[in-house]
């Protein structure tokens, strides 16, 4: 893989994990965690396109319609275990 392809992925999946952020709020925490998760599940997204020989959806090297639904998929999972309240209930 080329550096201007994981560049160009790297631009993306921030992209993706930055408007995600935007669209739900949170801290500074919460923007690591969906850009690392973004970052995650478009490189993950992105093996599988390759491992599968996805063609329709290539931009260069690049899987770009499978990569962004790992990134989507990745970031609602995350987003939905983030959602878990840890509080302990006293009797």
């Amino acid at each position: 893989m080329s550096i201007p392809t994981l560049i160009l992925g790297l631009i993306l999946s921030t992209l993706y994990g930055a408007l995600f952020h935007l669209w739900r709020g949170g801290n500074a925490g919460r923007l690591l965690l969906y850009l690392l998760l973004a970052w995650i599940g478009f490189w993950f997204g992105q093996f599988i396109g390759n491992l599968l020989n996805f063609n329709f959806d290539t931009l260069g090297q690049l899987h770009i319609v499978s990569a962004t639904l790992g990134s989507l998929i990745m970031l609602f999972i995350g987003y939905w275990l983030s959602l878990v309240n840890s509080e302990k209930k006293t009797n």
